[in-house]
């Protein structure tokens, strides 16, 4: 039975909306890119043993609450020399074609390979070409003009990161060699690579590299650690929505309303081409260590803007390791630090909800496949609200992102039959009749 449209319940409630598998007999195709939800998996801290047997395990379960892209923290052996902490960094590698012996074989690597390419899921790999560890073979072995040196012939130390030798790109054969190196792991059967620290590589590089695999392969997925149209111009998929990070931390600390919001979306639509995506998340691996937990910083709204970055235009959803289970703790980054078994909660059915809507709303996809943003008119100040729309299928979204209860209207425009993707429920926007949003309340309506 259709009913009219009670916000307050709705943005609170969560349904167990699962996603539609295949039938047995049918063989598992990858998710298309623009559909895509992406997983940042920190081997290390994953599980209690932190290893690809253990991160193997979770698999299925990662299948089910909706993922298509593992990325892999760096998985290769970490320099000894000038090491962080006891185990220092993931991004400080010794051997670029090896694997990381705390993580287990190379066998075992394949193995994870294997299952999750049985389930349908893609691979990358984190692929830090800027540096390696400063014990890496290469330093001694290859020219000296392979690495940027200082004045006493040391390779060049960057910020603090005094565990690692920066490669030096003037020099051709690293890119032949790096290249080597991609090439490596693609044979291997990876799907594409996250790339650390994109901008520090010239753009030549990145252009040759993912040139040259893609005539190969079309269908590997590259991701940019960067903001900025080069990425895209150079043939990444994907860059990081820094900007919007920033944003969605100021608003919720009070610092900045939704103007702000609005301000980076016309920065985005006008700035960017509408086939180019960008990764939009409330934590990383960085920020989680370094800047904190989605509910240090967030608070109150973590869930709020996580289900925003679901539905903006160009975006491609990233979770990391522990928000499917709402886990509030800073992973110490060079140090075995691991997440506890935990049975799925309230976060995990969030996630599983939000990757459903993700995967059956063309509107939502990533880049030129899905629907440009049309703001609803003649809505309070405080609230954003939505459409995105294609043929056959339409979104509504309408988030306040105040920390105070905000009352809206909605325009004829907007009004009709939907389905609010939270709960299921079968739900009818009228016209001009007043709707009460809670604080950080949202409600996404799909038809």
């Amino acid at each position: 039975m259709k009913r009219i449209l009670n916000f307050a319940v709705l943005c609170g409630a969560l349904c167990g909306l699962l996603l539609t598998s295949c039938c047995n007999n049918c063989q598992p195709a990858f998710e298309p890119i623009e559909s895509s939800v992406v997983y940042e998996m920190n081997v290390r801290q994953q599980s209690v043993e932190g290893t690809f047997a253990a991160a193997e395990a979770r698999l299925p379960f990662l299948k089910e609450l909706g993922v298509d892209i593992v990325w892999l923290m760096p998985i290769h052996p970490i320099g000894e020399k000038g090491r962080k902490g006891t185990l220092g960094s993931y991004y400080a590698i010794r051997d670029y074609r090896a694997i990381n012996p705390e993580f287990g074989t190379m066998e075992d690597f394949e193995s994870f390979l294997k299952k999750a390419h049985e389930l349908g899921m893609r691979v990358i790999l984190d692929y830090v070409a800027n540096h390696t560890s400063p014990d890496a073979a290469w330093v001694t072995e290859k020219p000296a003009e392979w690495y940027v040196r200082d004045e006493q012939g040391e390779p060049v130390v960057q910020y603090d990161w005094w565990d690692i030798a920066k490669l030096n790109y003037n020099c051709p054969e690293v890119h032949t060699e790096m290249q080597a190196v991609q090439r490596f792991w693609i044979e291997k059967g990876v799907d594409g690579f996250r790339c650390d620290v994109a901008g520090e590589m010239p753009d030549e590089f990145w252009v040759a590299s993912w040139s040259a695999l893609r005539a190969e392969n079309p269908n590997l997925y590259f991701l940019a650690e960067g903001e900025g149209t080069n990425f895209h111009a150079d043939g990444f998929n994907t860059c990081y929505a820094w900007p919007l990070k920033d944003v969605m931390n100021d608003i919720a600390q009070g610092k900045k309303t939704t103007a702000a919001m609005k301000e980076w979306i016309a920065d985005l639509t006008t700035r960017y081409p509408r086939e180019a995506s960008q990764l939009m998340f409330t934590s990383n691996h960085d920020e989680n260590s370094w800047s904190g937990t989605e509910f240090e910083r967030l608070g109150a709204a973590a869930k709020t803007f996580a289900a925003l970055t679901y539905v903006l235009p160009q975006g491609q959803p990233l979770i990391y390791t522990g928000q499917e289970y709402g886990y509030d703790h800073r992973f110490e980054f060079f140090e075995k630090d691991p997440m506890p078994a935990t049975e799925p909660n309230e976060y995990t059915e969030l996630y599983r909800t939000l990757n459903a809507l993700r995967h059956n709303n063309p509107a939502l996809y990533a880049g030129a496949a899905g629907g440009e943003l049309v703001y609803v008119p003649g809505v309070v100040e405080e609230v954003l609200a939505f459409t995105r729309e294609v043929e056959g299928n339409k979104v509504l979204s309408i988030f306040n992102l105040s920390t105070e209860e905000q009352t809206v209207n909605l325009t004829a425009e907007v009004a009709g039959e939907y389905t609010c993707a939270m709960n299921g429920e079968q739900v009818v926007v009228e016209a001009g009749k007043p709707i009460t949003l809670p604080a950080w309340g949202y409600a996404i309506l799909t038809k």
